[in-house]
């Protein structure tokens, strides 16, 4: 007569040694890594996260994975959380009508490439068998966003079916969570105090941490504003005038099929539109604003479904310099530092083919505006000022109020 072995259990001191050793790699994180709960499961190939803060680990994982690679994964899961790609995946899937596992399985897998390209190194090792944009034949560097865009799932994705890094990563709930009910998740605002510790850290050793991460503890520093309300509404407003809409999809049937027997129509697909942003780069914006115009510019490209490639980006003293797509927003040259003469970046942004739907201007106001309203719709940020007559070389000079046609909005 035989017997089954049993299931080993999990090995709760490997696994929190191995989180110690995370936390002595990655310091800035530790808040995060510590607040995370631990849930033993068989249900996961490795581990995952929820939404809630919850990991869930697999004591087989755990067994046959060495220390120093099993801190990696704590790295890689925390990041997950950190970085919202559970937010991301959701708002992603619904600006994009996906639906179903094999697209948040795809989510996943961009979800990866964010995360994987840079952190490891420096103390932490690197997980056998992980996914990297270079395996995917894609540049390192870019957002889940910008990754979704450019893969689908085939012949190069295949060996990481077995992904399954949670709700926490792709968005999509599991039977196998505890869900919101259960017990030790975070509320929204222990996340956010995590957030903000980790984003402190990151500040604190700006020299220790890689770009990535230095990138999000910015944004997250970044409280946002009350005129990216206004430029999402002059992007729907955009999106939805005549002649905005050309791109055809069946991924959504038109309703119209329904009168042609056999037949299957598509459906007439809203397409984001694009964004020309001009920033006042004259001798009267500071640094400071100017660090944060560049971070207002990677919000526009969030605002338009993470297209960068829809969004450009110039800068104007009193002449407007070189157009620049936007690739990464920390590498637009930002030329200036003398007078001021937006008039010129308005025209500059309309010789632009295809010429941009939305006109975005961030600018402290000291300058002459158009005597016309351009062909596309205007958002202008203002830099704050104690007060809008400022001394530009001319005690007397009153720059002239932002024109009505144009959406206002005080930044900061």
């Amino acid at each position: 007569m035989t017997t089954e072995a049993p299931e080993s259990s999990l090995d709760f001191d490997k696994l929190f040694a191995a989180r110690l050793h995370a936390a002595r790699a990655r310091p800035y994180l530790a808040t995060a890594l510590f607040a995370l709960h631990v849930v033993e499961s068989r249900h996961v190939p490795t581990m995952g996260v929820d939404r809630h803060w919850r990991c869930y680990v697999s004591p087989g994982f755990v067994a046959r994975t060495p220390l120093e690679e099993l801190a990696g994964v704590w790295v890689h899961e925390v990041s997950h959380l950190l970085r919202d790609h559970h937010g991301r995946s959701d708002r992603y899937a619904r600006r994009h009508e996906l639906t179903g596992a094999a697209e948040r399985l795809r989510m996943n897998i961009a979800a990866d490439c964010e995360i994987n390209d840079d952190i490891y190194g420096d103390g932490l090792a690197r997980p056998r068998g992980i996914v990297d944009p270079a395996k995917l034949a894609l540049r390192s560097g870019e957002l889940m966003e910008d990754y979704l865009r450019q893969f689908g799932l085939g012949p190069r994705t295949e060996i990481y079916a077995w992904l399954e890094c949670g709700s926490g990563a792709d968005g999509l709930d599991r039977d196998w969570e505890l869900g919101p009910d259960g017990a030790h998740g975070l509320s929204p605002q222990e996340r956010d105090a995590v957030r903000f510790r980790v984003a402190e850290g990151i500040k604190g050793m700006p020299g220790d941490t890689p770009a990535g991460w230095q990138r999000w503890a910015d944004e997250a520093f970044h409280p946002p504003q009350p005129w990216r309300e206004l430029l999402g509404a002059a992007i729907r407003s955009a999106a939805s005038g005549a002649g905005a809409g050309d791109d055809y999809t069946y991924g959504r049937p038109s309703r119209r099929s329904a009168s042609v027997p056999g037949a299957v129509l598509p459906s007439l697909r809203r397409t984001p539109p694009r964004v020309s942003v001009v920033i006042d780069t004259s001798g009267s914006v500071s640094d400071t604003e100017l660090g944060s115009a560049l971070l207002e510019v990677a919000a526009i490209a969030r605002a338009v479904g993470g297209r960068r490639d829809l969004v450009t980006v110039l800068s104007c003293d009193a002449a407007a310099q070189s157009v620049h797509s936007l690739c990464r927003a920390e590498g637009i040259p930002l030329v200036g530092g003398g007078g001021t003469d937006l008039r010129e970046g308005f025209a500059q942004a309309l010789r632009a083919r295809p010429r941009p739907d939305v006109i975005v201007v961030l600018t402290d106001g000291q300058t002459p505006w158009p005597t016309t309203q351009p062909a596309a719709r205007t958002v202008i940020g203002l830099f704050p000022r104690p007060s809008r007559r400022v001394n530009e070389r001319n005690p007397d000079y009153a720059p002239d109020l932002p024109p009505q046609w144009a959406r206002v909005v005080e930044i900061g």
